[in-house]
């Protein structure tokens, strides 16, 4: 099978490349950057290009197009003068890629967010909800998002997931290592609950939606509870062998960031186990992966 995935050098691109390969289909790697360290093809793409987009996708001819590029900074993008690129990066490049998925009848599979809700209450978020309420400009983007890809194909999975982290790129368990190098005690956020999703195991979980045809709106993080950040971090310390003190404090006490971020991050994932049969496994098993190497 021909995949084509964007975003190639992120978290969960690079991921992706390495369970494409490892079940022998055929991936083409595609970024803005132009080199990729991985063996295999690849193509230095802008999808913020409609021209250029629609060149590489109806050349390559996929099955499947993997869309993991995305602008991610979500306190950057609250500046007026990043909007248009966020914009730009998140909606229009989305539409594009759907487009031309359309043209060449491949089917898509979107990374989405929790962010295109409210975050309000206790409830995990189905995947059906369509009460969206997005804080901020990345959730609301990626919202948008969404629907390019739902009014241009038929064939597309949309999986939003949470709280990221994996062996490659930056990410929350990477940044406590390097705090707790520096700080005896760290305040992290108590009062924000959510599940981590390691990337690997989402790149699993993409790769079987890539070879089936149960297309839908699905969530997707790791099992093991709904927990807080500052849960994550002691967790994070404990593995570690970390003497570093997690201080919990909430978001108030935290102090104001440019985004708004939820309080309620918990995802409704019994859909894929329902359509796909598929769990992804404690998020506390994956942790030495990027804590070990």
């Amino acid at each position: 099978m021909k995949v084509l995935v964007t975003g190639a050098n992120g978290q969960l691109g690079w991921d992706m490349i390495l369970e494409l390969k490892k079940r022998g289909h055929d991936p083409t790697a595609t970024d803005i950057s132009d080199s990729f360290e991985q063996d295999c093809k690849y193509i230095q793409l802008d999808i913020t290009d409609e021209n250029a987009v629609r060149e590489a996708i109806t050349t390559i001819k996929p099955d499947a197009v993997i869309h993991c590029a995305a602008w991610t900074a979500v306190d950057a993008a609250e500046d007026e003068e990043n909007k248009p690129k966020v914009y730009a990066i998140n909606v229009l490049g989305t539409k594009y890629i759907a487009q031309a998925c359309k043209e060449t009848g491949c089917k898509m599979i979107y990374i989405s967010t929790d962010y295109v809700f409210s975050g309000e209450g206790t409830e995990p978020w189905s995947p059906d909800c369509e009460d969206f309420a997005p804080l901020n400009y990345y959730g609301e983007t990626k919202l948008q998002g969404e629907f390019a890809v739902r009014n241009t194909l038929e064939k597309y999975y949309i999986v939003r997931t949470s709280w990221v982290f994996g062996s490659h790129g930056n990410n929350f368990v990477k940044t406590m290592l390097k705090l707790s190098e520096k700080y005896k005690e760290i305040r992290v956020v108590n009062d924000q609950i959510g599940t981590p999703t390691y990337t690997p195991d989402l790149a699993r979980l993409l790769a079987d939606m890539a070879e089936a045809e149960k297309y839908g709106i699905y969530h997707a993080s790791n099992e093991g509870g709904y927990i807080s950040w500052a849960e994550f971090a002691e967790e994070i310390f404990r593995q570690a062998g970390k003497d570093t003190k997690v201080i919990p404090v909430t978001t108030a006490e935290y102090g104001i960031s440019k985004a708004k971020r939820p309080f309620n991050s918990r995802l409704d994932k019994s859909k894929i186990k329902t359509n796909l049969h598929c769990e992804l496994e404690d998020w506390r098993n994956t942790l030495s992966g990027v804590i070990h190497g």
